[in-house]
């Protein structure tokens, strides 16, 4: 009786996961699972686990054997910039919670400059960023990098309530500008982005590299702003 109903909780978790991250107050211990965008383990040197994947250890291709083969490869790049080597799934599932995944691999500027160049196709994505096929014969320099970071846009709208029963209180609060705000959790490598006119971000760093990504925002929240 106790493995039927242990099985009963663990199909339910799953069709109704989503849900259940923005409205319900579960027992963990009910249903068994793991890999969810809330449980970030914090390693010693710095290092953090998230989605069964160390950053700055763990390679794209881990997360592809993780994720599934619908990893998409590419230069991402904005006007002016050298960009980033990154591998995109349209739809993930962590744990019981689903969203979109970017993993963003660990190049040089040098590097990814001659990856852009042997680029057998280059097309415009959203507004003027660029997306820059990686050759067949980078591929595989691609998947043997380590992870720089991951992106993780959830299927389900996040609020103030939910981030702080799952992820606890942010160390720090940056706005950006009008619907763009980051909450910052340093311990923990995390930048949680909220949006108030589009998705939700979760941005994961090593904590150890965690302030080249505050910096920036920082700078921009300084800055003055445009007329």
């Amino acid at each position: 009786m106790k493995i039927a109903l242990a099985v009963v909780l663990l199909l339910l978790a799953l069709i109704v996961g989503p849900a259940a991250w923005q409205y319900a107050h579960f027992d963990p211990k009910a249903v068994p699972t793991s890999g969810l965008p809330w449980q970030i383990d914090v390693l010693r040197g710095g290092e953090a686990r998230v989605f069964g994947l160390t950053l700055g250890r763990s390679t794209l291709a881990d997360a592809r054997a993780r994720f599934g083969d619908e990893l998409q490869l590419a230069v991402i790049a904005e006007p002016n910039e050298t960009g980033n080597v990154e591998g995109y799934y349209e739809s993930v599932t962590t744990g019981f919670v689903a969203g979109k995944l970017i993993v963003t691999a660990d190049f040089d500027k040098a590097t990814i400059e001659g990856m852009r160049e042997r680029s057998p196709k280059t097309e415009y994505m959203q507004s003027t960023t660029r997306k820059a096929t990686l050759a067949d014969a980078d591929r595989a320099a691609a998947l043997a990098a380590p992870i720089r970071g991951l992106a993780f846009i959830p299927s389900v709208n996040l609020d103030d309530a939910v981030i702080q029963e799952r992820f606890g209180a942010p160390a720090e609060r940056i706005r950006v500008n009008d619907h763009l705000e980051h909450l910052l959790y340093p311990e923990k490598g995390l930048d949680l982005v909220l949006d108030s006119k589009g998705k939700e971000l979760l941005q994961y760093v090593a904590p150890a590299r965690f302030e080249a990504l505050r910096a920036p925002l920082k700078a921009q929240a300084a800055a003055p702003a445009k007329p």
